[in-house]
């Protein structure tokens, strides 16, 4: 019987077939990651020699500040050109806050200068409740406006505008129900 590297006769007859160890050869591997690398190299740069084109709010000059009240915050952006609206998360002021209150605290600001139809006023505002948001929104347009004239500061600061408001909810605390309630105190 003769014995070959690839088949081998057990005791029943059945040839078992061995797999011959076949070794990749390492030119192949490296031909194929400089061809990669080659075509990566092109896509990159194509993609460098073509411009980026502008978006409309970078062209635009505006007058931005950050406004803040308990877990509010608010960022408005102040525009000299353009039609003269005034939006909060992309919903304008009557939509947004439903209240003649919480319209009337977001706008104060721009009331005492006498600017509300001067300009576009774009509100980004995040956190906390609806009265909350509307004080952070106007603290972000009283400081957006001393930006934009430094002669305002004194009028919003005597109005109160310019402060950040630093009261907020406490922490709770281990032991207790809330920030200082205590559980009741039970004799037996």
């Amino acid at each position: 019987m003769l014995k070959s590297a690839k088949a081998t006769k057990t005791k029943k007859g059945k040839k078992e077939k061995k797999p011959a160890a076949k070794k990749p050869s390492a030119k192949k591997k490296t031909a194929k990651k400089k061809t990669a690398k080659k075509v990566i190299e092109k896509k990159v740069s194509k993609a460098k020699a073509k411009p980026l084109a502008q978006s409309p709010l970078e062209a635009e000059k505006y007058y931005e500040a950050v406004g803040r009240r308990k877990t509010s915050i608010s960022r408005a952006r102040l525009f000299t050109k353009g039609e003269k609206v005034f939006l909060v998360n992309k919903k304008p002021l009557d939509k947004y806050f439903p209240s003649p209150d919480l319209q009337k605290t977001a706008t104060v600001p721009l009331e005492i200068m006498k600017c509300l139809d001067k300009f576009r006023v774009l509100v980004n505002v995040r956190g906390g409740g609806l009265n909350s948001q509307a004080e952070a929104t106007r603290h972000a347009i009283a400081r957006a406006l001393v930006i934009f004239n430094s002669g305002f500061r004194k009028r919003l600061k005597k109005a109160g505008f310019l402060k950040r408001d630093p009261r907020m909810k406490e922490r709770k605390k281990f032991g207790l129900k809330r920030a200082r309630k205590a559980p009741q105190w039970s004799k037996r």
